[in-house]
């Protein structure tokens, strides 16, 4: 493993949710982390949600970590464009990790719905959110990690394996963003680049949170109303996992996988929040029937 001190992350996505706990963990690990997103204090996304990446950097500080937010969306090539060349000027060049999260799917998302009744303008806004996003970003990334023959790109996802995930459109983007990885590994492979597709488990995200009625302390009380909720983790879990990953010395021998949360925290020792490691995978294989991976 390797010290994280004074390396440089762009979380792109880090507003909430996983984004947020992976811009913190980094951060805690010793990461200068610019932290971007759509929602700001001034301005909601179309997620209407509370959180903002001023939040996620007054958190970042508040622990001792140095985050820069900026308000970028990264469905605009023109925005990552001025980011990335921002971060560049800043840095001398320097950029050692990409965390590929953004989503903003969740209002486009139609569930219990055949694909043809779907509304297709919300359907294909989805893929542009979730998978235009990334590629527009990692385009413009790629050039100072090539240039430095060095980094590492994160995908986050939802699964790796390719079982259908119960929605047409929700499916297409998280099996696209597990070929996103595979594809830039191969491209940067000759230049000391890894590429890996990562998943957490059932996450305890703010919005999961808001869904069973409940708050992080409170959270078992939702086992109520879902048994599986008991198995959740919270975002840090997968934070730790990307802290663990990008201090790997030999992570190129995984470049081009996609890996999950709970097969991670075997392999490298972290934990959740609590000192636990949920399982997700041997949970949803043994009690759902559903092979996670």
């Amino acid at each position: 493993m390797t010290d994280l001190q004074g390396k440089i992350a762009l979380v792109a996505g880090a507003t909430r949710g996983a984004g947020r706990a992976i811009a913190i963990e980094l951060a805690l690990a010793g990461v200068t982390v610019y932290a971007t997103g759509r929602s700001t204090r001034q301005s909601r996304s179309s997620m209407d949600r509370p959180e903002s990446i001023e939040d996620t950097a007054d958190m970042i500080i508040g622990a001792g970590g140095t985050a820069i937010p900026i308000r970028v969306d990264h469905t605009i090539p023109e925005e990552v464009a001025a980011l990335v060349e921002r971060i560049k000027t800043e840095n001398d060049g320097q950029l050692d990790i990409l965390v590929n999260d953004i989503w903003g799917g969740d209002p486009f998302t139609e569930w219990g719905v055949p694909f043809w009744q779907n509304n297709l303008e919300r359907g294909l806004t989805l893929k542009k959110n979730a998978i235009d996003s990334h590629i527009i970003t990692s385009w413009h990334v790629a050039p100072l990690m090539v240039k430095r023959r060095g980094g590492l790109i994160l995908e986050v996802t939802d699964g790796i394996t390719t079982d259908y995930r119960g929605s047409f459109f929700y499916d297409l983007v998280k099996a696209s963003v597990i070929r996103l990885a595979l594809a830039q590994s191969h491209e940067l492979k000759a230049y000391n680049i890894a590429a890996l597709a990562l998943t957490p488990g059932f996450l305890r995200s703010e919005a999961m949170l808001d869904h069973f009625g409940v708050t992080e302390s409170t959270w078992r009380e939702g086992i109520a109303q879902d048994p599986n909720f008991a198995v959740s983790e919270t975002p840090h879990f997968i934070g730790r996992a990307v802290v663990a990953l990008a201090s790997d010395l030999n992570i190129m021998a995984k470049s081009g996988k996609a890996v999950a949360t709970w097969n991670l925290a075997k392999e490298y020792g972290f934990t959740d929040v609590d000192g636990s490691q949920p399982d997700w995978g041997t949970h949803a294989r043994e009690k759902l029937g559903i092979d996670m991976g």
